[in-house]
C-alpha cells in the first residue's frame, strides 16, 4: 500500500492567473470560503462560506489573456451575489437544470435550492433537526433525488418533487450517530453512494436500496471529511489524519462488496479542518488544501505531491486553504480554483510539459 512502481514525475507546471479578494475591513473569520464549485458548463464558479453569501464568477473574467495576474475585488468581479439566511457549508449544481439551479446545505441543518435567474429559493427541506449539514449531492441518474449528510449522524435522501416525509429515506452509517461529513453519488451512473463519517470510516450504499452499507472503507485514523469518485469504481477520501487515500471499490452483487486501499497521499497538513478535495478526472490529478496555507496537487499514480504552492493572505500570515475545485475539461491544460479562510479566491492554470 502506497509503494510507487514508477519514479515520481512532475509533468505539470502551474501559474497563478488571478486573485480575488475583498477591500472591506471585515476580519478573516467572517470571510472563510468553505466551498467552490464549477457549474455543469465549467464556465461559472460559485463560492460560499461563513459570510452568508453565494457568489458567482464567470471564469472568462478571471483568466486574463495578456499573461498578467489579475487582481480583482469580490464585489466587482462577481456576476451575482445571493444573501442566505445561514452560513453555508456546501454547494452543488443540480444536474440537468442548465446551470440554473444551485443546491446548498447550511449550518442550521437546512437544504435549499436557489433559482439563479430569479435569485430566490425554490426548494427547502429541514430534516436534520437544526444540526449542521456538511455535504449534499445529487444523483446523476435521477437529478431530482439528492442526499445530505449532517452533524445529526444521518444521511437524508430526498426528492425535490415531493414535500411529504414519505419521500425521504434516512441512513445512519454509524451506530453511535457520528457526524456525516460528506456524501457523493457515483457521477458515472453506477449504483454506489459513498459517505464519510467522523467515526474514521466511509460507507458505500446502493442508491436503489439505501438500507444497509454494502461496503465499508476502513483505514483512516481520524474523521473522513471528503469522498470523491476518480472513476466508476475508484474513490479518493480525505481525513483529518493528514492523508488522502485512494480506494478500489468492488461491488459484489446482492448487497455485498469491499473496498481496498490502493494508495495513500501525504504531505499536506490537515489535523482538524475541512481543507477541500477535488479530482480532475481527465488528467488524474487530485487537489486539496492544507492548514499551512498551501495548495497541494497529487498525481493519482504517486503518493507524493507533484505541485505545492503557498497561499497566503494579502498583508497577513493568517489562514488555511479551505476549498478547492478543478474545472472538468481539457487534457493538456487544466484550471484549479482555491479558496482560503481569509476569503481570498485564487485561480491557477496548469499546462502539461512535453519533456521530463
Amino acid at each position: 500500500m502506497g509503494n510507487e512502481s514508477t519514479p515520481l514525475r512532475r509533468e505539470w507546471t502551474f501559474s497563478l492567473a488571478s486573485v480575488v479578494s475583498s477591500s472591506s475591513l471585515i476580519g478573516p473569520a467572517s470571510d472563510t470560503l468553505g466551498v467552490v464549485e464549477f457549474d455543469p458548463s465549467d464556465s461559472l464558479i460559485a463560492t460560499a462560506g461563513i459570510a452568508r453569501k453565494i457568489r458567482g464568477y464567470s471564469l472568462s473574467n478571471l483568466l486574463p489573456n495578456d499573461g498578467t495576474v489579475a487582481m480583482l475585488d469580490h464585489s466587482r468581479a462577481s456576476e451575482f451575489c445571493i444573501c442566505t439566511p445561514a452560513k453555508l457549508s456546501s454547494l452543488r449544481w443540480k444536474p440537468g437544470a442548465g446551470g440554473r439551479i444551485l443546491g446548498s446545505g447550511d449550518y442550521d441543518g437546512v437544504v435549499m435550492e436557489y433559482d439563479l435567474e430569479k435569485k430566490v429559493p425554490v426548494f427547502e427541506r429541514d430534516e436534520h433537526g437544526g444540526r449542521r449539514v456538511w455535504s449534499l449531492d445529487y444523483s446523476t441518474v435521477d437529478p431530482m433525488v439528492g442526499a445530505s449528510g449532517s452533524d445529526d449522524g444521518t444521511v437524508q435522501v430526498w426528492d425535490t418533487r415531493c414535500d411529504g416525509v414519505d419521500c425521504v429515506a434516512v441512513v445512519q452509517p454509524s451506530m453511535v450517530r457520528s457526524p456525516v461529513c460528506c456524501v457523493e453519488f457515483n457521477p458515472y451512473g453506477g449504483a454506489l453512494v459513498v459517505v464519510g463519517c467522523a467515526d474514521r470510516k466511509a460507507y458505500g450504499y446502493d442508491r436503489r436500496k439505501m438500507t444497509e452499507a454494502v461496503m465499508v472503507f476502513e483505514g483512516h485514523a481520524k474523521t473522513v471529511t471528503y469522498v470523491k469518485f476518480v472513476d466508476g469504481g475508484t474513490i479518493v477520501s480525505a481525513s483529518t489524519d493528514g492523508s488522502l487515500k485512494m480506494w478500489k471499490a468492488e461491488e459484489g452483487g446482492d448487497g455485498g462488496g469491499g473496498a481496498r486501499v490502493v494508495r495513500t497521499y501525504e504531505g499536506h497538513v490537515n489535523g482538524r479542518s475541512f481543507v477541500g478535495l477535488s479530482v480532475w478526472r481527465n488528467g488524474g490529478l487530485i487537489g486539496c488544501g492544507s492548514e499551512d496555507k498551501r495548495v497541494f496537487v497529487y498525481d493519482k499514480r504517486w503518493g507524493e505531491a507533484v505541485w505545492v504552492e503557498e497561499f497566503d493572505r494579502v498583508g497577513s500570515g493568517y489562514g488555511l486553504v479551505s476549498s478547492v475545485c478543478w474545472r472538468q475539461v481539457g487534457e493538456d491544460e487544466c484550471t484549479l480554483v482555491a479558496g482560503g479562510s481569509d476569503g481570498v479566491l485564487k485561480v491557477f492554470v496548469g499546462e502539461k510539459t512535453r519533456s521530463f
